[in-house]
């Protein structure tokens, strides 16, 4: 089975509801590494079974949620053809059954809901040699989560439709004598009945739910926050229902009716389940927009004529027409025109890019006012859009370390608060005034614990948090990146593609003794033909084309290269390098100072074994680099340059940028070290590259942060990408995980200290002192509440924006002097 197979919980309301259903994936055979969010109402096993899955939710009382696919299928002729299919289906990740119909050639597939999409579906049974469509499709969950708030609304009028003349009448009635006194006048005992008639109602069908799923949970002895309110308002609703029925089994002083109460709880509960619903749906904004950006249609040239298809069939290698203004459909290249692309969705940033023939273009963007030709490159899953998708899904899916405690005191709250409400009744029964006090304390300690708010706490942080992070450019590929890089004391910045443009040009030339410039760039630049570094690029661009062929190239890790070039042995690279193989640069050696000094790469050329040429190459630094290293040093971090450029341009750049400290000709290897130093020396370090030689350095700092204009290898490697390329991006992601804590900082105060406070409240601690007793329907308005006081608070990081960038980029004359 392939890992992180991933789906959608029904019935969680609480952390005690994510605990047990960890617990019973993890029990279940062949799961491993389970996780649970509650606000994304999503769950995750690093290996299982769908079907051991759904069986193991099913039993704990949080179902699975299942989606049922139907696809047209073409091709079958027998029975071996539907079997062939079938197993092909059966082993998708994620499929519970599938059941193939010759006659009718069509297959339904049930699946885990989120752990699969239709397209997988399609794939798999082409793959088994036959065609396939859908036929129907499934609910997305923003729609399902909207069918949850309706179906909460429906309940909460019902119940509040038929509280209403309860709650008036009774609280009316201690408010108001004369209320009082008609109501016995002209109901009588009858008042009783009714309410007991309206109160059972509301108790049975917009309240049914409480009961089912709490009871149950309750005989299996994993009680959860449905038990409390099932508990609570069955004691109101029964003891009421015993006054009323028999009287004289009680005492005179102990006939009092709470139906109101038991009522009150159940339509203020619903109140608080509607309200934090809605709240929950708001959270996802950020994703929703990114899905609502792919159009639903493209015009595709197939066959000689141009057709509206569905986007969803486009193929890679399809040619494709957009209109101005139009949304580019997936990804691709362009092959026809040339406009400006609003890549605000991607990158955050609100300039239109221009682009021309052979550029990219990236499902989603937007078209300026240019009519273009684009050829498909990527599609559906693949596209840089659904990636995108994909990784802030995973993340808002992820736990943090500061989750632990949370579930630690959540696997025991339920069951201490059982127990805090019987020693409740105990104790007012044995010191208190009697029976009714004994019962209305019990009944406020069951209703007033709130364990949803302590399991919303984190996870609905950082579901807004890394969607507006989404929003900003920012990619958190891991949730728990937040915690640590809000921690990190120390950010490492690699030099060429990161704080430089990473397109360097050569901008000096000085031959040896009676060399000539250029012929000695000739046998460089067709020596590095065959690399890719930037440098070699430089070199490469400037000596232009018709170039000798080079032999035995030999790549130098970290110095440079060696070659056999038009008959000459040829050596290129640091002056480290010259030095090792016995080589005098006596003759260059205050022009190498001076490239130095300039921030210029200087590239050292020997012929046959002496000195023979010095090249410098520059690359621009990046117009926002110092405005972000300055915003980062004003928000308290210490800044680092790992590099492996010679140390007088890394220092000579460095100076220019005020940067604290800065490590010079370095191994790949060298920087993953200088990591684990900083780290040592001053704490938590995060770390910004963007190429090949930036992975490790990326994996061993607490936190990578890679440039997503850099290769995939640097972004698979990092826990935050930088969509955008630009390194202002890292004090974006550094602020919004700093607000992010905060929030959940925030929230699990609330969450914690509500409890702390409130359950003794409930249970009677103000009453010797000041005569209060808390009521119970008081009890369920702050219990309801205080879960949406959660939500809210989570929303808020809806509207954070970048920090203010320090205006230094005027410091920076990258035109004047390249770095």
């Amino acid at each position: 089975m392939p890992a992180a197979l991933r789906f959608e919980i029904d019935g969680m309301h609480c952390a005690g509801c994510v605990g047990r259903a960890e617990r019973a994936l993890e029990a279940a055979p062949g799961v491993s590494g389970a996780q649970v969010n509650l606000a994304t109402e999503v769950g995750q096993v690093a290996v299982g079974d769908a079907r051991a899955v759904r069986t193991a939710l099913a039993e704990a009382g949080y179902p699975a949620r299942e989606d049922t696919y139907r696809f047209a299928v073409s091709g079958m002729h027998c029975a071996s053809c539907t079997s062939r299919v079938e197993d092909s289906l059966a082993r998708l990740s994620g499929v519970v059954s599938a059941r193939v119909n010759l006659a009718a050639e069509i297959a339904e597939v049930t699946a885990l809901r989120g752990s699969i999409e239709a397209s997988d579906i399609v794939d798999a049974i082409e793959a088994s040699g036959y065609g396939a469509r859908p036929i129907d499709g499934t609910a997305p969950r923003e729609e399902t989560r909207a069918a949850e708030a309706r179906t909460l609304q429906r309940d909460l009028i019902i119940a509040a439709a038929l509280t209403l003349p309860v709650f008036l009448i009774e609280m009316g009635g201690h408010l108001v004598p004369a209320l009082h006194h008609w109501t016995e006048l002209t109901l009588g005992g009858t008042w009783n009945w009714i309410q007991l008639a309206l109160v059972t109602t509301v108790l049975c069908v917009p309240g049914r739910r409480f009961f089912t799923t709490g009871l149950r949970l309750l005989a299996r002895g994993t009680p959860d926050m449905n038990s409390l309110v099932a508990l609570g308002a069955g004691a109101a609703w029964g003891y009421s229902t015993l006054v009323t029925v028999a009287p004289d089994v009680l005492p005179d002083g102990a006939r009092s009716v709470y139906f109101e109460a038991a009522a009150v709880i159940v339509t203020l509960i619903l109140l608080g389940r509607w309200l934090e619903a809605r709240a929950k749906g708001r959270a996802g904004d950020a994703i929703r927009a990114l899905m609502a950006r792919r159009p639903a249609t493209a015009r595709v040239r197939r066959d000689g004529d141009v057709r509206e298809i569905a986007a969803d069939e486009v193929v890679p290698g399809d040619v494709i027409e957009l209109r101005p203004g139009e949304t580019v459909p997936v990804d691709g290249v362009l092959i026809e025109g040339r406009a400006r692309i609003d890549e605000a969705m991607l990158t955050g940033e609100p300039a239109p890019v221009l682009k021309g023939e052979g550029d990219a273009l990236t499902g989603g963007t937007v078209n300026g006012a240019s009519a273009l030709v684009m050829r498909a490159t990527a599609v559906g899953s693949d596209t840089t859009l659904s990636r995108i998708v994909r990784m802030v899904e995973e993340a808002q899916g992820s736990k943090l370390p500061v989750e632990a405690l949370t579930e630690r005191v959540v696997r025991v709250f339920v069951p201490a608060v059982l127990v805090i409400a019987a020693m409740t009744v105990v104790a007012w029964l044995a010191l208190g005034p009697g029976l009714t006090e004994a019962l209305l304390a019990g009944v406020s300690v069951l209703i007033i614990a709130c364990p949803c708010a302590m399991g919303l706490a984190t996870p609905v942080s950082i579901l807004v948090g890394t969607g507006r992070a989404a929003e900003l450019g920012v990619l958190f590929r891991k949730g728990d990146a937040l915690q640590r890089l809000s921690d990190a004391r120390v950010v490492a910045f690699d030099k060429t593609g990161t704080l430089t443009e990473g397109r360097p040009e050569l901008v000096f030339r000085k031959a040896a003794g009676e060399r000539d410039e250029d012929d000695v760039l000739r046998l460089v630049a067709a020596a590095e033909a065959g690399s890719e570094h930037p440098l070699a690029r430089a070199l490469d661009r400037a000596a232009g084309n018709d170039l000798p062929l080079a032999e035995d190239v030999t790549a130098i890790e970290g110095r440079g290269l060696s070659a056999r070039v038009d008959g000459h042995d040829l050596l290129a690279g640091s002056a480290r390098l010259m030095r090792e193989r016995g080589i005098a640069v006596d003759e260059l050696e205050d022009d190498l100072r001076q490239v130095q000094e300039r921030a210029e790469t200087p590239v050292l050329t020997s012929v046959d074994g002496q000195i023979a040429a010095l090249f410098g190459v520059a690359d621009r630094v990046k117009p926002s680099a110092l405005a972000a290293i300055e915003t980062l040093r004003e928000a308290g971090m210490r800044i680092a340059m790992l590099t492996g450029d010679t140390r007088g341009t890394a220092e000579a750049l460095a100076r220019r940028l005020d940067i604290d400290d800065v490590r010079a000709e370095l191994l790949p290897e060298d920087k993953a070290g200088v990591i684990a130093e900083l780290q040592k020396r001053h704490g938590a370090t995060a770390f910004v590259g963007d190429g090949i030689n930036d992975a490790p350095a990326l994996a061993a700092a607490d936190v990578g942060l890679a440039i997503g204009t850099g290769t995939d290898i640097a972004i698979e490697a990092g826990d935050v990408v930088l969509v955008s390329g630009d390194v202002t991006g890292v004090a974006t992601a550094r602020h919004l995980s700093r607000r992010t804590m905060r929030n959940i900082r925030q929230n699990l105060v609330w969450a914690f200290g509500y409890n702390v406070l409130l359950i003794p409240v409930a249970a009677g601690a103000l009453y010797p002192a000041f005569g209060l007793l808390l009521s119970p329907m008081i009890a369920a308005a702050a219990m309801a509440l205080s879960s949406v006081f959660v939500v809210t608070n989570a929303l808020r990081l809806r509207k954070v924006n970048a920090p203010s960038q320090v205006e230094a980029t005027a410091h920076l004359k990258t035109e004047a002097h390249p770095a």
